[in-house]
């Protein structure tokens, strides 16, 4: 059965590290199968709405890109009763419309990253999740409505391309990712995305523009000090927003329009009779509802 009280899970990137405006705040390890999230999670309430924040680079942001434990994060969320998922990130831009300080509602991905892990099935336990439309629509209008009302520079819709990282693009990968009609670049919504569908949990990002990555010569190179002084001004938009969302979603929820938390019903194609034991120990928060069928 699908949830009716809502947990709005939130997955903070570069400078996002907390929210302030947490009530009654509760830190919680959480084990998982795949290992350790980035950090400990955060719960509280904002208008008598339960969230759970992680912040994806750990405390002090320890953690490159290329070694978050993606799958250790959204299993502990997943665990702590998380039903829908926003991830905040920092991200370049490929169009001048697109400038610093833009927060890009993104509905697409391309995924260029390699040696991450990317899917909670293995090896006994095969499953093949649709990533047509990997956003949850209600959730991305409500984020940008809620920009909108913030008065915070938004562009609703638009494909992020991920990169591994940690390194910035070369000028010549720059101009190919938008030759190809990339919007935003990042490294870190991929497998996220991915992962989030896997575990039927509705997800949306709001992708918070820093740079022009380097096609832009006339920007200079992207580095990392002109980077950090945007992150600072789109904390400040970001702790706005996720107070807004928190108040604009509510306390109850419906379920998602794309059907994400029955993903797995149309996606699992290993039979019962053959799934091991050891990949449906590793799936009990993941696949949970769709194992006690």
């Amino acid at each position: 059965m699908v949830q009716n009280k809502r947990v709005i899970g939130i997955i903070g990137g570069s400078g996002i590290y907390a929210i302030e405006a947490l009530d009654a705040v509760q830190r919680v390890e959480v084990e998982t199968p795949w290992g350790k999230p980035s950090d400990s999670l955060v719960k509280g309430t904002i208008a008598d709405v339960d969230l759970v924040f992680l912040a994806r680079h750990g405390n002090g942001h320890a953690i490159p890109p290329h070694q978050v434990n993606y799958r250790a994060n959204i299993d502990a969320l997943k665990r702590a009763g998380v039903t829908d998922l926003i991830s905040l990130s920092a991200c370049g831009s490929f169009k001048e419309a697109l400038p610093p300080g833009m927060f890009v509602i993104a509905d697409q991905f391309i995924d260029r990253t390699g040696g991450r892990e990317k899917s909670f099935f293995e090896s006994g336990f095969v499953a093949h999740v649709s990533m047509a439309d990997p956003v949850c629509p209600a959730l991305a209008e409500a984020l940008e409505i809620s920009c909108s009302e913030l008065s915070i520079p938004n562009s609703h819709g638009g494909t992020y391309i991920c990169i591994d990282g940690p390194q910035f693009s070369s000028r010549a990968e720059s101009n190919l990712y938008k030759s190809w009609g990339c919007d935003v670049i990042g490294m870190t919504a991929m497998p996220e995305a991915k992962l989030a569908r896997e575990a039927e949990l509705p997800y949306a990002i709001a992708a918070m523009v820093t740079d022009y990555d380097c096609w832009n010569e006339s920007e200079g190179a992207v580095e990392v000090a002109k980077v950090l002084e945007t992150i600072k001004a789109n904390k400040d938009n970001a702790a706005k927003l996720i107070e807004n969302i928190a108040v604009r979603l509510g306390p109850e929820r419906t379920p998602s329009p794309s059907g994400v938390e029955k993903m797995l019903d149309m996606a699992v194609i290993t039979p019962p009779s053959a799934r091991s034991s050891a990949a449906l120990k590793k799936l009990d928060a993941v696949a949970g509802r769709f194992l006690k069928r």
